[in-house]
């Protein structure tokens, strides 16, 4: 009981730390890139990493986590696969319009469910697809103001949420299947990431924006919400992994929709931005999507808890020979015991109490 009281403190840990991260390093980025003009996307996530990977390697000098190698082809092919998915979803970004984009994250919850359901033969009950189905509902009411279609667009789309999912889904099942942590993962994996971005951000970013990023003016203002970008990105990347091991990769994208809708609250508050009633609309039925889906979630996960008991207390039922006795199924069947001829004094005592 102990254990599970501490992992579901860990869980809701995971997921605080993702959503206050995440929302943080959105507004900077914001910042950053609007009111700034540093629009070098790709690029900065790459130093993201590259921070990242710096401050774990403190971490393991200072032994607050212990390094664990596994299959160097499975990290090679997983950190390569996640700088890929981000270049992605960046091209997508800047070969559709902001509304078709938005649809493109949309469709990561239910390609993720089909893959697991196909691949990992995972299940997912009516309600829990109900309550993504009113999640994405919102989500796609408060986010998705155009649709402007392409082919070159839709095929980076395609593309984005495929690798995506599977770079999320691996993120679960190597962390189980190699039983590693999500920082003994992120660490080894983290080097990938950042060497395939840092070598096609700059190119990736100039074909996006026309703009070199080495030529870029470097004032002390955007330097500072750089070092300020790339210190939050160190929570923000151990946390998607973290959230990710714990839970699933479709609650990580479910999580990352309250980010969006925090995000466009925060962005009203903080930075004025235009908000009408589609977006508070939207922002509620997504609302009402979560709840839905976090009380689904928590309601199946009591109902298996309760069952592996069952079946536990069962097991150790059958495995003591006490209860087996009791139960008539003893030691005593499998022994071939002596039968004693009866005598005719015995005869009579029986048939005296017969009678009685």
């Amino acid at each position: 009981m102990s254990e599970n009281k501490s992992f579901q403190l860990g869980t809701i840990g995971a997921l605080s730390l993702s959503v206050v991260s995440s929302v943080s390093i959105v507004i900077c980025n914001k910042a950053l890139m609007s009111s700034l003009g540093f629009r070098f996307a790709t690029t900065l996530t790459s130093w993201h990493l590259l921070v990242t990977f710096c401050s774990l390697h403190v971490a393991l000098w200072m032994k607050l986590f212990e390094h664990k190698p596994f299959d160097p082809r499975t990290v090679v092919g997983f950190g390569i696969l996640n700088g890929i998915s981000i270049g992605l979803l960046n091209l997508s970004l800047g070969f559709n319009s902001v509304g078709f984009y938005q649809m493109t994250k949309l469709a990561i919850i239910p390609c993720t469910v089909l893959l697991e359901t196909l691949f990992l033969s995972k299940k997912f009950s009516r309600s829990i697809q109900l309550s993504l189905c009113i999640l994405l509902l919102g989500v796609g009411i408060a986010t998705v103001t155009d649709l402007q279609l392409n082919f070159l667009g839709s095929i980076l789309s395609l593309l984005a949420v495929l690798t995506t999912c599977v770079a999320q889904i691996m993120t679960n099942t190597i962390q189980k299947k190699f039983k590693v942590s999500s920082t003994q993962l992120l660490y080894q994996s983290c080097p990938y990431q950042a060497m395939t971005l840092f070598i096609s951000g700059p190119f990736l970013d100039k074909f996006l924006t026309q703009q070199n990023v080495f030529a870029f003016r470097y004032t002390p203002q955007v330097l500072v919400f750089i070092a300020l970008s790339c210190l939050i990105s160190v929570s923000v990347n151990f946390s998607t992994f973290l959230v990710i091991g714990k839970t699933s990769p479709v609650t990580y994208q479910v999580l990352g929709h309250l980010k969006t809708c925090l995000v466009l609250a925060f962005g009203y508050i903080l930075l004025h931005d235009p908000f009408n009633w589609r977006n508070i609309l939207g922002i509620f039925v997504a609302m009402m999507g979560m709840v839905l889906y976090s009380y689904c979630c928590t309601r199946e996960g009591q109902k298996k808890a309760t069952e592996a008991s069952v079946q536990l207390q069962t097991k150790e039922d059958e495995s003591d020979p006490l209860i087996g006795m009791e139960n008539g199924a003893g030691a005593i069947n499998d022994v071939a015991l002596p039968i004693s001829p009866i005598g005719k004094a015995d005869k009579d005592l029986r048939a005296r109490d017969y009678n009685r």
